[in-house]
């Protein structure tokens, strides 16, 4: 059979994964935090590095109270764009020095607060972005099912529904800065009156 190019492989669908799963989640651009949230609220810090051309990042989460870490190479995209509401996800949890080793490609990093949020008894992750993307605040959610998801409304909380818009996937996000998001989000609302 000889050596095949990966880009001459024909790749099995990824749905019907043993270690890829379907993560049905909606997205809110929010104005700043929530009611009732606070900045020194529990939270775990973030810091994600997308390898440049691929569909992976390298994540390290570190939860300040007690300075445990976990690191972990994670796999994450739509498999039917531009429907960014169900993604595949696959994770893959490392040691320090699988970390070291993978840390060497070139990647783009995005870093954020996350605070748990419980609004209405459903749980929010609420992102408050640091760095480049600074004031820029996301909160997410995520369903056992699409029909669950599909009928939920939007938050009272929430500014705007991004779940389908490129723009605020992590892939999109860590190429920006937040000046470059609001200049985005006023270009589309412009021209509407």
């Amino acid at each position: 059979m000889g050596v095949v190019s990966p880009s001459d492989m024909k790749l099995a669908a990824l749905g019907g994964s043993l270690y890829a799963r379907v993560e049905p989640e909606r997205r809110y651009l929010l104005q700043g935090l929530p009611p009732g949230l606070k900045t020194n609220d529990p939270h775990t810090k973030i810091t994600d590095n997308y390898v440049t051309g691929t569909r992976l990042r390298l994540r390290k989460v570190r939860t300040p109270e007690t300075n445990e870490w976990t690191l972990k190479l994670t796999q994450k995209h739509a498999p039917e764009p531009p429907d960014f509401s169900r993604t595949l996800i696959t994770n893959m949890y490392l040691s320090p020095s699988e970390y070291e080793v993978l840390s060497v490609f070139e990647g783009n990093e995005l870093r954020k607060n996350r605070y748990p949020y419980e609004h209405e008894g459903r749980l929010y992750s609420v992102d408050v972005f640091l760095g480049p993307l600074r004031g820029l605040v996301l909160a997410e959610t995520d369903f056992d099912d699409d029909a669950e998801m599909d009928a939920f409304p939007t938050p009272a909380f929430a500014y705007l529904d991004v779940t389908r818009d490129e723009l605020f996937t992590g892939a999109r996000l860590v190429e920006l800065t937040a000046e470059e998001v609001r200049r985005e989000l006023e270009s589309r609302t412009s021209g509407r009156s």
